[in-house]
This record gives structure tokens, sequence and C-alpha cells, in this order.
């Protein structure tokens, strides 16, 4: 395969593409699907033949408001349609070329104007299937132009140049870990992306997998190219199935292309790529957890150093990113350092995907630039919280993220940011709560499922969560004293500072900014014996006494 090819392809694919009139796209995604949208493709198309009108039907992933599926967009205009039945398939084909069916039209240009689409250009856009609607878009462009055109450190200097940090949630400087893997010593070297995807409310990396897996292949390639690895693994958890079988897909097709394998594009380049399936352990996420797993062994984590840049699967060097890091790769060396250094803030460069859930209009898939503040996100891009109720809190980074409250919506979303507020960005979760939620209640629910995935390793995490829960159950039950509540803040820094990996070190925050932002509700529970927002079982005594 030769960048000649390659764009011979594309041309092949547009020209083929634009001999058809208009271009319907269907969104597959999980909630789209939920709604019937696969059923919705079936009329559309059967409408088109019965009509004979010449319309090209595509399959796609996520659009983005999942709150508004199955989603439909008619092209070349444009015209977004939410909320489509079944039985408005014949309506939508008898509008092309003449006035959109005005009351299927998605009016969410806020939702949309505020978005910057780098991760996610593609979803909606292609069929994750097919590897030439991919190429049709640039796909696999970066590869060719690296293995032909740069150097391995060409690369690394590029992605390190372009201030990419580790999108799974530590933030760590995505070039200074390729550096450390290519300057490893060693002829085996591996390269991982991590698709453990399991804080609850996280869709993001389901949906890039699912919508644009040829986007992860290529990231992964490159990334092999500039550390001189030649054999990857994708870990994705078993419950993500549809993402196993697109992902599978997308290999066989992307070896049958000569863009897997041994020597790609002529060059001496080889790299293949296998999908590992995991159980569902939350611990997974952790990289030398996910190591371990891959090697078969029981996924628990263990002390650092060595560190997986030095020692990893199979005591060899291996890189591990995730798979929103390896999504921007691409883009990055199409395009350039800078031109994804200038997106951002000063120290979070470029953009981050979010899944927005919770009390908040437009739940979905968003993509926005670092920088960006909370009250952009919520009020405008995800329409607020719905009506009859007042913003409370939103919690980012998942189980081990906390909460940030109303007071604080003018705050810039970036690593550092929100590290100081009290929370991480984590690998993208969102959820917004309204006036209806207790905030220990929610603490309590975070540290449960910290609880119940510890992989019972180390004594903090295992000991400590178990603890943390039980003294959180009493207030929430309206059976504690201060002194409890004053074990329960020396609990938290004990299990922070001493537990052996990330997810007991950081299990403590939403406890932690919780008592920091709404310590006024633990002393209602303790002292007043009462819940404001009348979630927890106190708070219900009361209502059927009053």
């Amino acid at each position: 395969m030769t960048l000649e090819e390659l764009e011979q392809i594309a041309r092949d694919v547009h020209r083929e593409n634009g001999e058809f009139d208009y271009q319907i796209n269907v969104c597959t995604d999980l909630a789209c699907a939920s709604h019937g949208s696969d059923s919705v493709r079936e009329a559309l198309a059967a409408a088109a033949q019965a009509t004979g009108k010449n319309v090209l039907i595509r399959k796609t992933g996520c659009m983005g408001p999942c709150s508004s599926g199955p989603m439909v967009r008619v092209d070349p205009a444009g015209t977004l349609y939410h909320r489509v039945p079944t039985s408005s398939a014949a309506k939508i084909i008898e509008s092309l070329g003449s006035a959109p069916v005005a009351e299927l039209q998605c009016d969410l240009n806020d939702h949309f104007d505020s978005q910057v689409r780098v991760v996610l250009e593609n979803s909606g856009y292609i069929d994750p299937e097919k590897i030439d609607d991919y190429i049709e878009r640039d796909g696999y462009k970066a590869l060719v132009q690296a293995l032909t055109e740069m150097e391995p450190a060409d690369v690394v200097r590029e992605v390190t140049e372009a201030g990419l940090r580790g999108r799974g949630g530590g933030g760590y400087p995505t070039g200074l870990k390729w550096s450390t893997v290519s300057k490893a010593v060693g002829d085996i070297k591996y390269v991982i992306c991590n698709g453990d995807e399991g804080d609850p409310g996280a869709f993001m990396d389901r949906s890039v997998m699912e919508g644009d897996p040829h986007r992860v292949l290529e990231g992964m390639a490159l990334a092999a190219f500039a550390v001189g690895a030649s054999q990857g693994y994708i870990y994705v958890r078993a419950e993500y199935p549809v993402a196993v079988a697109r992902l599978t897909t997308a290999i066989r097709e992307a070896r049958r292309r000569g863009l897997l394998g041994s020597n790609i594009c002529n060059t001496p380049f080889t790299f293949d790529v296998e999908v590992r399936l995991g159980a569902g352990a939350f611990v997974c996420g952790e990289e030398t957890a996910l190591i371990a797993s891959i090697e078969g062994k029981r996924g628990t984590p263990k002390p650092r150093p060595p560190y997986p840049a030095v020692s990893g699967l199979w005591r060899k060097p291996t890189l591990i990113n995730n798979v929103e890091t390896y999504a921007n790769i691409a883009p990055i060396i199409r395009n350039g350092s800078k031109w994804f250094h200038d997106m951002g803030s000063e120290r979070s460069k470029g953009t981050k995907v979010f899944a927005l859930s919770g009390r908040i209009r437009n739940t979905g898939l968003i993509e926005v630039p670092l920088g960006i503040t909370l009250r952009e996100i919520i009020d405008r891009i995800g329409g607020g919280v719905p009506e009859g109720h007042t913003f409370k809190a939103v919690q980012t980074g998942g189980p081990s993220g906390g909460c940030i409250p109303a007071e604080m919506l003018n705050l810039g979303v970036s690593y550092d940011a929100l590290l100081a507020a009290g929370s991480i960005m984590g690998s993208g979760g969102m959820i917004v709560m309204d006036d209806t939620s207790c905030m220990v209640s929610i603490a309590r629910f975070f540290v449960e499922f910290c609880m119940t995935e510890s992989c019972g390793k180390c004594i903090p995490c295992r000991a400590g969560t178990a603890q943390m829960y039980r003294l959180l159950t009493k207030i929430c039950n309206g059976e504690a004293t201060m002194e409890d509540l004053n074990l329960l803040v020396d609990l938290c820094e004990t299990v922070k500072e001493t537990s052996l990996c990330g997810l007991g070190m950081t299990a403590p925050n939403p406890v932690l900014s919780t008592l920091k932002y709404f310590r006024n509700e633990y002393i209602d529970h303790i002292v007043n014996k009462r819940c404001t927002a009348g979630v927890c079982k106190i708070g219900q005594v009361e209502e059927v006494m009053a």
C-alpha cells in the first residue's frame, strides 16, 4: 500500500458515493439501536427502493445526542432528524429534494456548535465495518506518511510537541511515555490499547471502538512504529460484544489491505494486533493488572517500579494507552503538532470526549476543547437540568472522581483544574445531579462500587473501602455521630495515601469532595436526622410520620 494507492481508493469511494443523489446515515450505536434504529434503517431502504429514489443508506456509529435517538442525518443537506419512528421512514424518503420533515428535525445548534471533533470526526459519517469508508476520510494516510517519510523519532517528537496527555485518566504526557519505551532496551516490545472502560455512566471508548475502529488500529500502528514494537493487543471487556466484533472485522480488513502484518507499505515495519477479552473486573483498567490479565493471570496490580515502559507484558518494554489516546494520534501526524497544540488550555491540549449523563436534558457523547467551562458544557451543550429543578453538582472522573458544586460552574475543564477542585478528569464520565440528589448517598454509591471492585490485594483498599461504606451507611441511616464523621475523614486519608494502585488511592475522592462542598448535608444527617433531598431512609421515615 502506497500513498498513491490509498488516495486512489479514497477517490474511487468518493466517486461511487457521488453516484447517489442522497446519503442517509443512521446511527446504530447502543442508545439508538435500543430505540429501534435498525428497523428505521431497514424501513428507509425499503421506502427508497419502492420510490425508485437513488439513495445510499449507511449505518454509522454514535452521532452524539443519545437521548434523542434514533438519529438520522440526510446528506448533502446535512438535515438532522431525531426520535425517528419506523413509521416516518417513508415520509423522510418522500421529502428528499423538498422541505424537510419539520416535526422530526433536530434543533441542537448549541449542542454541536460548541464542539470540536477530532476523535469523533468520523463517527456518524462512516460505516464502521467498511475500511474503504475510513480511507475515504483520510484514514491510514498518517500511517503511510509516517512509514515512508518519517523516522520513529519524528513521530515521537510530533506527539510530544502536540502536548497530548493520556486520556485514560492520569493525564501522563503521552510523548514522554512513548520516548521512554522507544529508548528501552529489548528486541521485543509490545503496544497495548486499554479498552477496559468500566466507569459507571461512561461510554466514550466503547463508542469509538464501535463507530471508528480503524482509527484505533491506525493509532496503535503509529505508536508501534514510533517505539519499535511488532505486536499489539486491544484489551476489551467482554460486555462490549459489538466493539469486539467490529474491531475483529477491522483487523481482518486492515490485514487484507496490507495495513497490518509483515512489511507494511513495502517497508521493514511489521505489526499485527490481537483482541483480548477481559472478564469485567474494574481493577483491570489499571495497567499492571491489565498486563497480568493478558498474560492469563489473575488481574491484580503490582508495585511499581519497574514500570511497564521498561518491564511490562512478559517482562518486555510495553506501551499502554487507552482508546481515546490512540484515536488522537492519526490527526496529530496528519495535521502537525502545532494544530493540536493550539487547541485546549495552557497545560491541557487538544479536545476531550465526555459522556454526559444524569439529570440533564441532552445526554450523550460530546467532544470539546479542554479549557471549556463546566457551565458551557452543562447549560449550553447539555441543555441544563430538566424543568422544575436546579443544578446541584457534577461528578467527573467516574467512581474515583469528585463532585463539583454549582458555585464552581465557571471552572475551566482541565487536568490540573479538576485535580485542584478535588476531582479528576478520569476517562471522561460526567454525571449531572440536581436538587433531588443526596450527596451523602452519592458518595456511598461510588464507595460501594470501589469496595465491590477492589481486587483485595492490599489491606488499605480491601478493608478501608469496606469501613468507609459502613460509616457512610450509618450516616445515611441517621445512626452516626460526629465521631464517626471524624473517623471517616481519617480513614479516607489513610486509604488515599497507602493503597497499592489508583483504584484505592482515588476511592476516597467522592467522600472528600462531598465533605468539602456539601458538609452541611452530612451534618444534617448526623445532627438533625434529616435528608433534605428525601433520598435516605431517615428522610423517608420523617415524610411518613409527617
